[in-house]
């Protein structure tokens, strides 16, 4: 029988299949009407030099994927499966996301505005276990992981 999941607990179900697939699991959206869902879910290669996900690496994602669902119903009704690659204003959503993509320009936004404010576009300075540092309008602004509600590569 199917249960409603949170975007947590669908995390928690999928990376350990997509990790062993070899790929990393962005991240994951799930939008619901009164008829149908839809579940996305965003890949990547773990290796940057392996190039772009194509559209051979999806459908091999989409099928273990589909194959898990079928397996453990974690969703009510009837849904569309949708596997693609990030693009280009990717989420970021753990340590080892922000890691990687150090001097790049993000966006962030808060949890709770900090002096008023809840989003910044920065430069990627650091990543470190416990948060950022952005450079933002030539200040270095440090975040921590705590803070952040949202964050993505800026494009």
């Amino acid at each position: 029988m199917a249960t409603a999941t949170g975007r947590d607990e669908l995390i928690g179900l999928l990376e350990p299949l997509i990790e062993q697939l070899g790929y990393e699991l962005v991240d994951v959206e799930w939008s619901a009407t009164v008829r149908n869902g839809v579940l996305r879910i965003f890949i990547d290669h773990v290796a940057p030099e392996r190039g772009h996900i194509g559209i051979e690496d999806c459908e091999r994602v989409s099928r273990e994927v589909s194959a898990l669902l079928d397996v453990e119903d974690p969703l009510p009704g009837a849904y569309t499966l949708e596997v693609s690659s990030p693009g280009f204003d990717r989420v970021l959503r753990k340590p080892s996301h922000f890691g990687r993509f150090a001097g790049e320009r993000i966006w962030v936004e808060l949890k709770e505005a900090r002096q008023g404010r809840k989003r910044y576009t920065g430069v990627l300075q650091s990543c470190s276990d416990t948060g950022i540092e952005l450079v933002v309008d030539g200040q270095t602004v440090s975040f921590s992981f705590s803070e952040l509600g949202k964050a993505r590569l800026a494009t």
